[in-house]
């Protein structure tokens, strides 16, 4: 095996491979990590081969000799190719290991993706990142709803099905919307209500995103006649997996119950559209549960897998 620094060469067969990956996402894509202002990030992204063939990919930033994957991402790590074994993932660790080291590097910190992303789940990449003494940073939980019910009311708590029944009856009703402007509003005053915070992405960011992916970025709205009151972003990560990236609502519209009526068009969405789970996010930070909003997302048949961040001196 060999690992090379990313050219601008490099670029088609670094896509091709993603889309190809066992565990690539729209995450991991350059078109994606492209929408950061070049000044915001010093790019390390390398590439692993055999035989002149990529076996993995590993997007990174660098900051004071630690190299980060990916720190403008919700996920980076390695990215593997369909079908790798065992040995020759544990041979991935080890060179890049070996490569870093030799450019001086000090720490690596890398967040895989999780297990549910992958087209062939397996682990054998934990095994081998601990075998090399990687230990864990931090560990979150996200909410993951498995999109293999013909009738997602069925898995929903009661409360929760009667929330979904009440939104139907108050003529709340969803749909695919491009009004980013009124949804951002929305957003925006629920996260400084409720947790005094403000979006990942400025609404430029998130226009800019949804330009450069017209049909893997989606804005579900929920709509009381003319009026949005809630909506949902959703990211297509790949194609097994679509991500919930903002979920909303207009606190003064919260009694018509439009988040419910959101999550059961956008599961029945989703399963019509051949994904496999709907990932709703962490409802943890650094490792701190909040445990209404994880109650609040089993209400919809969520159970939780590991977003594990992993660290290394070196």
């Amino acid at each position: 095996m060999e690992l090379t620094k990313f050219t601008e060469k490099d670029h088609k067969s670094w896509e091709e491979f993603v889309k190809s990956a066992n565990n690539g996402t729209i995450f991991h894509t350059l078109k994606f990590l492209s929408y950061h202002p070049p000044e915001r990030f010093k790019n390390y992204h390398l590439l692993i081969k055999e035989k002149n063939n990529i076996v993995a990919l590993f997007p990174a930033v660098i900051e004071d000799k630690t190299v980060i994957s990916h720190k403008g991402a919700s996920y980076g790590g390695f990215v593997l190719k369909s079908g790798l074994g065992i040995h020759d993932i544990y041979l991935c660790v080890s060179h890049l290991i070996e490569f870093l080291k030799k450019d001086g590097i000090k720490k690596i910190i890398l967040t895989q993706t999780p297990l549910v992303y992958y087209r062939e789940p397996n682990q054998y990449i934990d095994f081998a990142l601990m075998k090399h003494g990687f230990r864990y940073r931090k560990r979150e939980i996200t909410a993951v709803i498995p999109l293999d019910c013909a009738e997602p009311l069925l898995t929903f708590h009661p409360d929760a099905r009667r929330s979904t029944k009440k939104a139907i009856r108050e003529g709340v009703q969803v749909r695919i919307s491009d009004d980013y402007a009124q949804y951002y509003e929305i957003l925006k005053n629920n996260l400084s209500m409720r947790h005094n915070v403000s979006p990942t992405h400025t609404l430029q960011e998130l226009l800019k995103l949804k330009n450069m992916f017209p049909d893997d970025i989606i804005l579900f709205g929920a709509y009381l006649k003319n009026k949005m009151i809630g909506g949902m972003v959703l990211f297509v990560a790949n194609p097994r997996v679509i991500l919930a990236f903002y979920i909303s609502h207009d606190n003064q519209y919260q009694a018509y119950r439009p988040v419910n009526l959101l999550f059961y068009e956008v599961i029945k969405w989703g399963r019509l559209k051949g994904f496999k789970y709907l990932d709703l996010g962490t409802f943890t930070l650094n490792m701190e549960p909040n445990w209404g909003l994880g109650r609040f997302k089993e209400n919809f048949n969520a159970r939780g897998f590991l977003r594990d961040t992993y660290e290394k001196e070196l």
